[in-house]
């Protein structure tokens, strides 16, 4: 592990830093919402440490504390992170092969994948994906466990705004492939889907129809002669 570190290139090293840091504070939300909601200390942590999915955490939390079924809260987890198979395809060959494919695999986000696949070397993409994956899993399960704690005085994390702090990090990472225009159509037609549904559907739904954007994603080819020029 210690050639990840050195790989890494310095500035990409502070953008990820910068990254952990704020989803520690999405995981410091997480843990006072479950224990202010009800739940015992145990489980935020334990879901944090063995399931590691914010949105679906999040999620399950919402439904047991609403008074649903915690199967159903299983299950609707289970659908909004289905996205991981396609992200398991795209980062297949940076996981790496053997023992490291169960905790790579575990390290999967939105976050380490999107530094993965923004990065153009192989030896920084892979460097990117674990390091991001191994910060976030760390500064999460802290935050989780902090907020926890804290469930009893910070009950209202609307107050404190760190409900914004998780999309925000997904905005600032999503900004520099916006430059592309089939990139920016497809993106564009998939955040109208998802607003359209988000007051029809329960949490996290809507964000999965929003992949219908990908029907209309039309990359512009380029002809080796083209190229050339």
């Amino acid at each position: 592990m210690r050639s990840i570190w050195r790989t890494l290139d310095p500035g990409l090293a502070r953008d990820i830093a910068l990254v952990c840091l704020a989803d520690g504070v999405v995981g410091l939300s997480y843990g006072a919402i479950s224990v202010g909601g009800g739940l015992d200390l145990w489980v935020p942590v334990a879901m944090s440490l063995l399931v590691f999915a914010g949105a679906s955490q999040f999620l399950f939390v919402g439904i047991v504390a609403a008074g649903g079924s915690p199967i159903a809260a299983t299950v609707a987890g289970l659908l909004v992170n289905s996205r991981h198979v396609a992200f398991g395809l795209t980062v297949s060959d940076l996981v790496g092969q053997g023992w490291r494919r169960l905790p790579g695999s575990h390290l999967m986000t939105d976050e380490n994948v999107a530094f993965a696949l923004g990065q153009d070397d192989v030896r920084q993409k892979r460097a990117a994906y674990w390091a991001c994956g191994i910060g976030i899993f760390v500064c999460w399960n802290l935050g989780v466990l902090v907020g926890a704690l804290a469930g009893s005085v910070i009950t209202d994390t609307d107050a404190f705004g760190l409900d914004a702090a998780f999309p925000a990090v997904l905005l600032a990472l999503v900004l520099p492939a916006l430059k592309d225009k089939a990139t920016r159509t497809a993106g564009l037609i998939g955040a109208v889907v998802a607003l359209a549904v988000t007051p029809f559907l329960p949490a996290g739904l809507p964000v999965l129809l929003a992949l219908l954007g990908l029907f209309f994603y039309r990359p512009i080819r380029t002809t080796p002669e083209l190229e050339a020029v």
